[in-house]
């Protein structure tokens, strides 16, 4: 049965106000049951350097040990199309030293974007296609010798539909690499979820459990917290359960393609970040209890 964890990124609101640090949210977790804890990019401090997200993933390790908590993934952006050679492995460089914060946290994969605007050279997405494979390849083949496993995401818009990312972890081809599959993130490109999951579904890796809900883009503007899709619709994230994404539907299309790894909610709500993340976490809990009945 797929286990629950959640982002670190969820608890972005309280971060913000000083009621958590980035390294209490794993405490956090623990204390509201989560099995296991994702995190995004260590900020120590404003633009830390690498030694110091090193000694911060070590802390977090060690305090996720002591209470019994899994640190289950490490998410980071970046951006594996570049213009020029020395600006492509000026990048690598730098994602294979996220690749060691991950080998510090504990855990075991490590998603990095791919990108999230056209090249000037290479202006589409089969453009910059073979760049993206070469880099992705560099990384995974040094994560590999970590014991880390790389995936990237449906995020960013230009790398955000599934027979996009499903041709990417084709031309990868690389048994260190493969995908990270977010249910919400469809959405910000106009696909139907449940269709979009089941494509990725044999490739992914790791998952992002995301509501929002949709509106039409034939009407007004639904105001603050909302983004508009790249088809001119608009979207707003909510807690899970309370949106347009068919989660439950999700976690069954995951299932029967043999997915039994953790589940990460990544709140992005306007709701306060505590009470969306417990809300639905209570919803996911009770998906996958249902959904066992069905296998």
């Amino acid at each position: 049965m797929m286990k629950l964890a959640v982002s670190s990124y969820s608890f972005s609101q309280a971060i913000r106000a000083g009621i958590l640090t980035q390294e209490e949210t794993v405490v956090k977790a623990k204390e509201m049951g989560f099995e296991g804890i994702e995190f995004t990019t260590l900020l120590p401090c404003e633009n830390p350097t690498l030694e110091q997200q090193l000694e911060m993933a070590k802390r977090i390790r060690k305090k996720a040990e002591e209470i019994g908590i899994t640190v289950t993934n490490y998410a980071i952006g970046a951006s594996m199309y570049q213009e020029t050679e020395e600006e492509s492995a000026a990048e690598v460089a730098r994602v294979k030293g996220q690749v060691q914060v991950a080998k510090e946290l504990g855990c075991t994969t490590m998603r990095h974007d791919v990108c999230n605007k056209l090249g000037t050279k290479c202006p589409s997405f089969d453009l910059m296609l073979p760049t993206m494979v070469k880099n992705i390849r560099e990384v995974a083949d040094f994560a590999q010798e970590l014991g880390i496993k790389t995936c990237s995401e449906n995020h960013g818009f230009i790398s955000q539909d599934s027979d996009r990312m499903e041709r990417l972890f084709n031309a990868v081809n690389h048994p260190n690499y493969g995908l990270l599959a977010d249910m919400g993130n469809f959405s910000c490109v106009d696909e139907n979820h449940a269709v979009a999951v089941s494509r990725v579904a044999p490739y992914t890796v790791y998952v992002h459990a995301k509501d929002m809900i949709l509106y039409s883009g034939n009407g007004q503007n639904p105001g603050a917290g909302c983004g508009m899709s790249r088809g001119g619709n608009w979207y707003r994230c909510t807690i899970i359960g309370q949106g347009s994404v068919p989660v439950k539907q999700c976690l069954r299309i995951l299932k029967r393609a043999g997915y039994d790894g953790f589940v990460s909610i990544e709140f992005e709500g306007c709701e306060e970040c505590f009470s969306g993340i417990e809300k639905g976490k209570a919803n996911l809990e009770r998906y996958l209890k249902e959904i066992e009945l069905d296998f």
